[in-house]
């Protein structure tokens, strides 16, 4: 569809789900994107680590897209582009700080010149074909997080993006209640907002809050200290400089996306009083009491800082005595994973203390308290949730209404809503999927490949190879070859076995070629599953001679 004479509101990835965000707005015939972000693959993918949202219906309409707006430079929002952006072939939009790092993705993929990246200044307006935005500051926790105004023929939509209030910020200027109040002085079709903490009896706190809780923790340590925390969080690692210095301790930072995050803030003028970093070797040996390593991994990612310690691979070593800080909310999804590399370290003696034991992590996301602020400020004539699961929009949609919203809309990934003119409605389905990175391959999410290999995970491989000669008799014997078949001891019996097997089928068998590899097939799994229980792949490969 084209949206002409009307306002359409249509989400790729993150309504219905935490991350992936991908949002548009059309209107005149054109489109405008919101984002594009990618989320993390849990074991429902095996071999994966980054999703990315399917594009197709923007895909389609290219000649129509004017531009992408990036609200801030967490992954969820920008780390699809070094994907996506050349072939979308549109600029780019962002401040500073959220500009370095996608300059930064864009390098390493290679195609820095084929993109256009345009940093703009919060004050300014931007015209993007028939769109007007303004950028405005919020607090969230990474640098330079923004709300978009976006201006319309048919009025103004406040996209809020990820965010929070902070009275006490650590880092930049958020706009002010009098500054928002402004803006929904002027009158706001609709709120698109961040539905994150929506179940928050109380707001999220301030950043500068947690600093009584990290020296105190700190202070108690008396081994090493390894403090994990959400590498974009530049207001924490100054904070952690600071509870490092006060505490006589020097800083190791251990983790790729940490030098990244150093290296983009003090470029555009953050963390430029950050301590002297040492490296690993000199980490090692300092006194175990003078030492503070800030790393990566705190939601349990496998090749993540924290999770090479834990398992012994890194070049930082920790032992009894000495303390891990989980200074990050653990996302839902990640249980597991966080648990394991928790039980490790507990198993070594290592002191474990979590935002449950402490004071030594704020959300970035706002609680009920700092919804019901913005609601006041910007008074929207319609309130749609998105950056949620479908229990988070639902619930902002009624917490919306019981603060005197007149309406709002709850909606999905595809959902194709239209928001003007007339009383908001879905109108049509985009089509919407996953997509996923392996290696350096973009493939379906639920395609072949990912299929075979869950099959494979799941059942195990057998694969039967067969030399036919003359009148395809079998010439030699099948070899029969397993991997992640449950016999262990009976290997080579089993094996045996499923070799009859497969000579037995090729003697009765077809001479259709096909027809026989299909007969061998089922003749092995057969045994297999007599044997087992399960019902492996196997893979028949003939060579005729």
């Amino acid at each position: 569809m084209t949206p002409k004479n009307e306002l359409v509101f249509v989400a790729l990835g993150g309504s219905g789900e935490i991350g992936m965000n991908v949002n548009l707005y059309g209107t005149k015939g054109k489109w405008l994107m919101v984002d594009c972000g990618i989320t993390f693959a849990d074991p429902a993918y095996p071999g994966i680590d980054v999703i990315l949202p399917d594009l197709q219906f923007i895909e389609d309409r290219l000649d129509d897209l004017v531009g992408i707006v990036l609200t801030h430079g967490h992954e969820d929002h920008i780390g699809a582009l070094p994907y996506f952006a050349a072939d979308l072939g549109v600029p780019l939009y962002a401040t500073p700080f959220t500009a370095g790092l996608i300059r930064g993705k864009l390098d390493e993929e290679g195609i820095s010149n084929q993109v256009k990246l345009k940093i703009v200044d919060p004050a300014k307006p931007v015209k993007i074909g028939p769109f007007g935005v303004t950028f405005v500051p919020l607090s969230h926790s990474i640098p330079e997080a923004n709300a978009l105004l976006i201006d319309t023929p048919h009025g103004k939509i406040f996209h809020t993006g990820d965010w929070k209030l902070d009275e006490t910020p650590v880092m930049g200027r958020p706009s002010s209640a009098a500054e928002l109040a402004a803006i929904g002085d002027e009158g706001v079709l609709a709120l698109v907002c961040d539905s994150t903490n929506v179940f928050n009896a109380e707001a999220s706190g301030s950043e500068r809050g947690v600093r009584p809780g990290l020296d105190a923790e700190v202070a108690k340590a008396k081994g090493r200290v390894m403090v994990t925390t959400f590498a974009s969080n530049a207001a924490r690692l100054h904070t952690l400089g600071e509870v490092a210095t006060a505490a006589g301790r020097r800083v190791c930072v251990a983790g790729r996306s940490l030098d990244r995050i150093l290296k983009v803030a003090k470029a555009t003028g953050y963390l430029r009083d950050f301590p002297e970093t040492v490296d690993f070797e000199t980490a090692m040996r300092l006194p175990r009491d003078k030492v503070m390593i800030i790393a990566t991994g705190g939601q349990g990612e496998p090749r993540a800082a924290l999770a090479r310690v834990a398992d012994g691979t890194h070049q930082i070593k920790l032992e009894a005595g000495d303390t891990v800080l989980f200074s990050s909310k653990q996302i839902p999804g990640n249980e597991v994973a966080i648990g394991r590399i928790q039980n490790i370290l507990a198993g070594k003696g290592v002191h474990l203390v979590t935002d449950k034991q402490a004071h030594i992590h704020v959300s970035g996301h706002p609680g009920r308290p700092e919804l019901r602020a913005m609601y006041d400020w910007i008074r929207p004539d319609v309130l749609v949730p998105v950056h949620g699961e479908m229990r988070h929009l639902m619930e902002q949609a009624r917490f919306g209404a019981e603060c005197g919203i007149p309406s709002s809309i709850v909606q999905a990934d595809g959902a194709i809503v239209r928001l003007a003119p007339g009383k908001p409605a879905k109108i049509g389905d985009a089509p919407v999927g996953r997509l996923v990175l392996d290696g350096d391959v973009i493939l379906p999410a639920d395609g072949g490949t990912i299929n075979e290999r869950r099959r494979i995970a799941n059942y195990g491989l057998i694969s039967v190879a067969l030399a036919l000669g003359k009148g395809r008799k079998l010439v030699g014997t099948p070899e029969v070859r397993i991997q992640g078949i449950p016999v262990e001891e009976d290997r080579d019996p089993f094996i045996a076995e499923a070799g009859d097997a497969a000579r037995e089928a090729v003697r009765s068998g077809s001479k259709d070629i096909d027809a026989l590899k299909e007969s061998v097939r089922l003749s092995v799994r057969r045994v297999a599953t007599r044997w087992t229980g399960k019902k492996p792949v196997v893979d028949v490969m003939v060579i005729e001679v």
